[in-house]
Order: C-alpha cells, then sequence, then structure tokens
C-alpha cells in the first residue's frame, strides 16, 4: 500500500500526485486550502517518501498502485486527479486505463509525450548519489556540498527534503527516493506509454491543463497529443512559473484548481 496523508472531512474527494523527487507533503499548503471543501489524498508514489521501492519504474504498475490505494480509502466513489510532472503523466495513464473512477482530471505542466533531451534530472541524480554522506554532519553540511552542482537554493532545498536522518545507516543518512532504480529508468520516466495504451478509447471527461509559461514541458507542438488522449481539456498558462508552477505561484494555482474542482 502506497503511503499516503488524508486531509478534510467533507466534500468531493482529490487525489494529489508529486513529480519525480517529490512526497505527497509537497502538496500540503495547497492541500490544506482545499481541504475545507474537498476530501483531499496527498500520495507518496512509489520509490518515493515512505512508499514502497519496485525493482523497476512503469507508468502502468505506478497507476495501478495509486488505483489500488483509491479503492482502498474510496470504495467506488470517483475522485479528482491532481498530478504533477512525473504525478501527471501517472494520473494521465490511470485516467486512461480506469476513466469510471475519475470525475475530472488536472495535470500540471507535463504532456503525454516522449520528452526529448535530457534537460537537468540526469544532473541532479548525479549530484545526489555523489554526496559524500559520510561527510555530512547537519543538514547545512549537505546544502553546501550540493551548491555547486544545483546552485539554485529552492531546487536544491527541494532535492534535500529526501534526505533524512537514520540510525540503521551507515553515514547517520539515508535518500528517502530511489536514486538507483529511478536514474536508471529515467528514459522509462521521460517517455510516454502510448504503445502500450493504444486499445485505450479516449477520456472523455474535463481536464485542466496547467502549463509553467517559463516552462516548456507543455508546448504547442504537443496539443495534437493532448488533444488525442483528452479531448475535453483546457489549457491554461500560469505567467511567472517555471515547471514547479504550484511551489512558484501557489495562490494563482489553488485558485485555477478550485475553479476547476467546484463544489
Amino acid at each position: 500500500m502506497l503511503h499516503h496523508t488524508a486531509l478534510g472531512s467533507a466534500g468531493s474527494r482529490v487525489v494529489f500526485l508529486h513529480g519525480l523527487f517529490g512526497q505527497g507533503k509537497n502538496w500540503t499548503g495547497i492541500a490544506k486550502r482545499l481541504a475545507e471543501r474537498h476530501r483531499v489524498l496527498l500520495v507518496d508514489l512509489p520509490h518515493h517518501g515512505r512508499s514502497p521501492w519496485p525493482e523497476r519504474f512503469d507508468y502502468l504498475e505506478t497507476a495501478e498502485a495509486v488505483t489500488d490505494l483509491i479503492d482502498e480509502v474510496a470504495g467506488q466513489e470517483q475522485v479528482a486527479v491532481v498530478g504533477h510532472s512525473l504525478g501527471g503523466k501517472t494520473a494521465m495513464v490511470l485516467t486512461l486505463l480506469h476513466p469510471e473512477r475519475v470525475s475530472r482530471l488536472c495535470v500540471a505542466d507535463i504532456s503525454p509525450v516522449a520528452l526529448q533531451g535530457s534537460r537537468e534530472f540526469p544532473g541532479y541524480f548525479a549530484a545526489l548519489q555523489g554526496l559524500d554522506l559520510a561527510a555530512v554532519d547537519k543538514r547545512d553540511d549537505a546544502d553546501r556540498m550540493l551548491a555547486g552542482a544545483v546552485p539554485n537554493t529552492t531546487v536544491r532545498s527541494f532535492l534535500l527534503q529526501n534526505l533524512r536522518r537514520d540510525a540503521a545507516a551507515p553515514h547517520g543518512w539515508s535518500w528517502q527516493v530511489n536514486l538507483e532504480v529511478l536514474a536508471h529508468d529515467l528514459d522509462v520516466i521521460s517517455d510516454w506509454p502510448a504503445e502500450r495504451l493504444a486499445d485505450r478509447p479516449p477520456y472523455d471527461g474535463p481536464v485542466l491543463w496547467l502549463a509553467g509559461g517559463r516552462s516548456d514541458y507543455v508546448r504547442p507542438e504537443h496539443e495534437p497529443a493532448m488533444d488525442r488522449w483528452f479531448p475535453r481539456n483546457r489549457k491554461v498558462t500560469i505567467k511567472n512559473a517555471g515547471h514547479w508552477l504550484h511551489s512558484e505561484q501557489p495562490d494563482i494555482f489553488v485558485e485555477a484548481v478550485s475553479r476547476f474542482l467546484g463544489d
């Protein structure tokens, strides 16, 4: 069973799926605001946070693991799904596999296409895997050691949330993200499993696409794929936001998602 946190006691159900290197708790600030009118579920995806670490990463298997959790928590009640980046692709796959379980879908800054180029993530993996945990006495040491490879303080802080004290670990620290498997399967994460979904019909429910104005993960050339799989989609671009748009512009993100979810 995937690790999860529930907030809210009334209203429709909303499931949040984080991106690569994330955890369910990344959504806490946004979820607390939505929990006034919704029952919110924050999920640690496989290989992340406190959830299990399978032998490989696979979008269909990840989507089925989230579906099993939804079945356990919500029974046959429909849920809205909000997913960012890796979590956005997982949400899309889940929706195509089990459209009867999803009332509406919100995708944050990712497209149903194979991403071209290595982007920044291989460097992040190399930096974290190369961090000498034996030389880390306190978290500030790790932050200082990563500064050269990851100069952006916001990104560095985000990555280091995965580092935790662990008395059972050789150097007293361990990672809460499966660096070995995720780095090995980064091509799978960057891909889109179109062939394995070829027999699935398009999802005919409402879809909100939120794109960062300074990000290139949702581009005009991706729109045919978006329309092919999710014909009832509406795209909204959030200005002055990059890939982590929900962290950079949380107020606008909450407003857009709240309007989309309704009461």
